[in-house]
């Protein structure tokens, strides 16, 4: 059956059933419908009705209970068909730009600030996923002396990201040394994307005759780790507690599962990622996120833009999640993360 035919009767009672257990994680009986929705038709109609939609698959009937709770499905057709977004108050947007443009230095810290901001909102886990780079345009490198034979590279790219690497030389370098060095490198790659830099960088500098020899090819063979930027170091995660703490996880193995997915931060980073590149909300339910350890959850991801790279943001939650507030939350900060790293 074409879920798009559902009857006005059935479309106000799954969206009644589901509207409840999102607020009380507990399963949902016709009597319970009838006197809080005021539906207009009786308990046995409901009930009927309720049968209905567990046969087409978008509620399920555990054993221990007389009520219905949603299936994945149920809650697809409820975001996809019956979901109005609630949207966020002046006060809570407000709220929201301030305590993420606390003072940073960075954009790692600016990323780390919109997890933490995202989970206390949201009373989920909140997430946030740098850009890739390797259309980032480098825009900065400084040549650093910190310590004998010790040299501290620091990479700027467009839009706020910053990367420094502690590079051994084999003799002290004086600094003058480094600052021609750091000047060619300046002349010939900056304005060029990472990965651009990273095609044809031996080619750029390998006619140069007045920085030294030595220090161009410190630098170049130290380029795999000065210009990699590792999915692993641009997840930042708030409110791990925040999923310890719901109904759905008082089961300790499904706890324990979930918990050491978090954990695998790179495989994390690229499952967010995966549901989070097209632009707009994207939400994710279920077994549709094809890990088992998260059958349980559903993600709500929004793409940013940082220039012409983007990165993703969102929030990770059991399915029984406020799905109109949150995507209005990840809609809005993912906006609000484009208009600063705009500038």
């Amino acid at each position: 059956m074409a879920f798009e035919s559902l009857t006005e009767r059935e479309k106000a009672i799954l969206q009644s059933l589901i509207d409840y257990y999102i607020a009380m994680a507990t399963p949902v009986g016709s009597r319970v419908i009838a006197n809080k929705y005021k539906l207009g038709i009786s308990p046995a109609t409901i009930r009927n009705t309720m049968q209905d939609l567990e046969e087409m698959g978008l509620i399920s009937h555990p054993h221990t209970s007389a009520g219905r709770i949603p299936t994945d499905k149920g809650y697809r057709v409820y975001v996809d068909t019956l979901l109005e977004p609630e949207e966020l108050t002046y006060f809570e947007e407000e709220q929201i730009k301030s305590e993420i443009l606390v003072d940073y230095a960075a954009v790692e810290d600016l990323l780390e600030q919109t997890s933490r901001v995202l989970a206390n909102v949201s009373n989920q886990l909140g997430i946030t996923i740098a850009p890739r780079f390797d259309q980032g345009i480098l825009t900065r490198i400084n040549l650093i002396p910190v310590a004998e034979k010790k040299i501290l590279v620091v990479l700027a790219v467009k839009h706020g990201l910053v990367k420094s690497v502690l590079l051994e030389a084999e003799s002290n370098v004086k600094t003058e040394a480094l600052d021609k060095a750091a000047n060619i490198l300046n002349e010939r790659l900056c304005g060029l994307t990472l990965g651009e830099i990273k095609n044809s960088m031996e080619q750029r500098l390998k006619d140069d005759s007045t920085a030294d020899p030595k220090l161009i090819k410190l630098f170049l063979d130290s380029s795999e780790n000065l210009l990699n930027f590792p999915e692993t170091e641009q997840l930042h995660l708030g409110g791990t507690t925040n999923i310890v703490d719901q109904p759905e996880f008082k089961d300790r193995e499904k706890l324990k599962s979930l918990i050491e997915l978090i954990e695998e931060k790179k495989l994390l980073a690229e499952l967010v990622s995966a549901k989070g590149i097209r632009d707009g909300i994207t939400i994710t339910i279920g077994k549709e996120i094809e890990r088992g350890e998260m059958q349980y959850c559903s993600l709500v991801t929004s793409s940013y833009r940082a220039g012409k790279v983007s990165g993703t943001i969102g929030i990770i939650g059991p399915t029984r999640m406020r799905y109109a507030k949150l995507i209005s939350l990840v809609d809005y900060t993912a906006k609000l993360l484009s208009e600063i790293l705009s500038k």
